[in-house]
């Protein structure tokens, strides 16, 4: 089992963000900051290891720490960016956050690394009512089987995740804590009830 200090947070922001009128989601401003900035201030009381996943406005993104992007052309979504950060890090565990999800648990590094055990390959938060793929913290053994799904063209992470030892951890007791903003008006509303 890891210890929280043993893992290392990426926050995925490498996306086209479609939805988003293609504005770039980590970016686009919530209550007078943008979205990474309510990430980061959630996860850097819990780890000292934060990068940024991110393919486009890379300068913009490194007022905020360490970043890379993906390593495959195409945003080939998540997947890329987990693909990236495990050829990115040299950590043995690596965690995922997106960067639309302003209100993380306080909690998530510990929780999540507590949960793993030596033969878990990948760890993924539960609401209670859904898993949360793309909030996980993963062993980097899972490379092989990442590249081969990748090459063999698949790009939906639940997918690969089915091939894999995964765990699902229980944040069924803060259910609002994943909500993810991937429209204006999403955004719009969620500002509102701040």
């Amino acid at each position: 089992m890891p210890s929280a200090e043993q893992t290392s947070w990426v926050i995925l922001a490498g996306g086209q963000a479609s939805r988003m009128g293609g504005n770039d989601k980590g970016l686009v401003e919530l209550t007078g900051k943008a979205m990474i900035e309510h990430v980061i201030g959630t996860l850097s009381p819990q780890t000292s290891s934060i990068t940024i996943n991110a393919n486009r406005n890379q300068e913009r993104y490194s007022q905020y720490g360490s970043v890379f992007g993906d390593n495959i052309q195409d945003y080939p979504g998540p997947l890329g960016g987990i693909h990236a950060a495990i050829h990115h890090l040299d950590d043995e565990w690596i965690g995922f956050v997106p960067c639309d999800c302003p209100q993380l648990p306080h909690d998530l590094v510990e929780r999540m690394a507590n949960a793993c055990s030596e033969d878990t390959d990948i760890a993924v938060a539960h609401d209670g009512e859904h898993i949360q793929p793309v909030v996980t913290l993963l062993h980097r053994r899972i490379l092989p089987k990442l590249e081969a799904f990748l090459a063999n063209g698949d790009r939906k992470i639940i997918l690969l995740y089915r091939q894999c030892n995964m765990i699902t951890v229980d944040f069924s007791d803060q259910p609002n804590a994943f909500v993810n903003l991937n429209t204006p008006e999403e955004l719009q509303q969620f500002g509102q009830t701040l």
